[in-house]
């Protein structure tokens, strides 16, 4: 539709739609929390505690749904309430591959338990909300849900932002933070329960199966573009905040195309771009170029990764 109205009538037009509108608030907002949480996910290695989340958060709806309550009650009471338990069961506050994984496969079960008792005891018409929390319906929040996204997500940031040179800390040598007074294990949960939280809110921008792409990949990118800790997590959450508002145009441009999988299609895009611009530069002729100056007389330079921006 952008096509056919021209680009700046087309994006004017998008805006005042008002479900879009919407989906535009709500989406930088979301988008703004998962990458700065995203980028402690990478860092601390624990990505694959998000990927128990999302199914975490598949079954806490779908159980909320069955209970007779609003679904956002069961998103956010289960993820927030397994990532914790995650975290106890942990070394230090940190959920271990063992632990997660043992939960990952109990959950699923409980999910296919959970919509198999949805889809018997309800209407075709209403089957379609286990569909929207798989995939996403970004397009579909009101103005309530979008305050609460926005409300969450801002919560989200400023916790962060708070925590974000202790929890640096922690996260890149445990015991010298621990030797110092830092709370590692407190600030574990802590970190375990915003991951939570924010896992529930991108659960209703882009679904339980597709979340771990948008708190991964733009952290991913940021990593690789810049060894700076907090100029990584503001361009983690820049980057997921620009492919939320091109995914968006990209499905209202082409009305086929789900919201959600344009999203993480920019967002894969940019990750694979940045994978092979970094291969170029290590192995182009300026790399080599290096290699073969001499080097008698020099000696190597060593840039600490610190933890100042």
């Amino acid at each position: 539709m952008i096509g056919t109205l021209g680009p700046f009538t087309g994006l004017q037009h998008m805006v005042q739609t008002p479900f879009i509108r919407h989906g535009l608030v709500a989406g930088t907002a979301i988008a703004a929390a998962a990458g700065m949480v995203g980028y402690f996910l990478v860092l601390r290695s624990q990505v694959f505690t998000a990927d128990a989340l999302s199914h975490v958060a598949f079954t806490g709806a779908l159980l909320a749904l069955i209970l007779g309550v609003d679904a956002r009650l069961g998103l956010f009471a289960a993820t927030i309430g397994i990532a914790v338990i995650l975290g106890t069961l942990g070394p230090k506050g940190r959920a271990d591959d063992v632990v997660i994984g043992s939960t990952f496969a109990w959950i699923l079960g409980l999910g296919v338990l959970a919509l198999s008792i949805y889809t018997t005891h309800n209407s075709s018409a209403n089957g379609a909300a286990g569909v929207n929390i798989l995939f996403g319906s970004i397009y579909g929040l009101d103005a309530s849900a979008v305050r609460i996204a926005v409300v969450v997500a801002a919560a989200v940031v400023v916790v962060m932002a708070a925590v974000a040179r202790p929890l640096l800390f922690a996260s890149l040598d445990e015991t010298v933070a621990a030797a110092r007074g830092v709370p590692v294990r407190l600030l574990g949960y802590l970190f375990l329960a915003l991951v939570g939280a924010t896992a529930a809110e991108t659960t209703q921008a882009v679904g339980a199966l597709l979340l771990l792409g948008l708190l991964a990949a733009p952290a991913g990118i940021a990593i690789r573009l810049t060894a700076r800790p907090f100029r990584a997590m503001a361009l983690a959450s820049a980057i997921a905040v620009v492919a939320v508002w091109v995914g968006l145009a990209l499905s209202y441009a082409a009305p086929k195309l789900p919201p959600s999988f344009s999203i993480l299609a920019v967002v894969s895009t940019a990750y694979v771009a940045v994978l092979g611009w970094g291969r170029r530069r290590r192995h182009g002729p300026a790399a080599r170029w290096r290699l073969d100056a001499p080097t008698r007389g020099t000696q190597p330079r060593v840039e600490a990764h610190g933890v100042g921006s």
